[in-house]
């Protein structure tokens, strides 16, 4: 008779911890967020990310709360040399907390590992040239993203972005809007929008200014946007976060309806933060 029984309280068992997990874990980060900020920790913010201090202290409180959810947990990893500090992992998790500001967040779900590098790093790249024949090749870069739980960047070019806060550049910014993106798989420049939000208009408004860009590249037409963004709708977006959150008022004069969906979809307005 027990043994009849057995798989069915195993079964409750686990369904019982599947759908108790989620409160389980709103719990537990909640206790992180109630905890007294470390004086050490807001030195660093305001050293590295020039802009912390014109945010409203409403997003000030949400971001450094989302700072201590994030250091606790996700893992950080030194390569090359790099010794992790909280400097590091401040300086990341303030700059990757702020897509995370007025919204419901699972903070970056897919995400367990950063790895930091000292500087640019380089990665064997493959790709297939016309008739299929295979290629490899060495590229440098500043950050990557990977979905399958990692993000890579460099420590120098993090530094770089945050301490020029309105030059539209930011490694960290623009890895983790590709985190975004892939949490609904690859990475394909349409995230998981906000409630109410149309992928139509997101899509539209998209493609008009991703097609520009690639003209303007094509043709060497200055851009707001950096040319890199030409290469994929996963790199738009990625590009036009970074520029999004660091050129708000020249976005907004140039291109307003693409401003107003990121606007939308990040539910803040840094144009106010200046």
């Amino acid at each position: 008779m027990y043994a009849y029984l057995l798989p069915i309280v195993v079964a409750l068992i686990i369904i019982a911890y599947l759908a108790g997990k989620p409160y389980w874990r709103a719990y537990q980060r909640d206790k992180i967020k109630a905890q007294p900020f470390k004086k050490e920790w807001r030195k660093i913010i305001q050293q590295r990310m020039p802009y912390f201090r014109q945010m409203p202290a409403d997003l000030q409180l949400q971001l450094k709360q989302h700072i201590q959810v994030f250091l606790a947990e996700k893992h950080f990893v030194g390569c090359n040399g790099v010794v992790i500090t909280d400097e590091i992992r401040v300086t990341v998790a303030a700059q990757a907390c702020l897509l995370l500001l007025n919204r419901q967040t699972n903070y970056y779900p897919k995400l367990r590992t950063i790895l930091v590098y000292p500087s640019a790093f380089i990665k064997q790249q493959r790709s297939k040239a016309a008739g299929g024949i295979e290629h490899t090749q060495q590229v440098t870069l500043a950050g990557e993203s990977w979905d399958f739980g990692k993000v890579v960047l460099s420590w120098q070019d993090t530094v770089a972005g945050a301490d020029i806060p309105n030059d539209g550049r930011n490694v960290v910014i623009h890895e983790f809007a590709h985190q975004l993106d892939q949490e609904t798989g690859r990475a394909n420049g349409a995230p998981i929008l906000a409630k109410g939000q149309s992928y139509q208009a997101w899509s539209e408004a998209f493609i008009v200014q991703f097609e520009q860009l690639r003209k303007q590249a094509n043709s060497g037409v200055p851009s707001l946007f950096d040319y890199y963004g030409a290469t994929e709708p996963a790199e738009f977006f990625a590009v036009t976060s970074e520029v999004f959150f660091e050129q708000p008022q020249a976005f907004f004069a140039k291109h307003p309806t693409l401003y107003q969906q990121l606007r939308q979809f990040y539910h803040v307005d840094p144009i106010y933060w200046a």
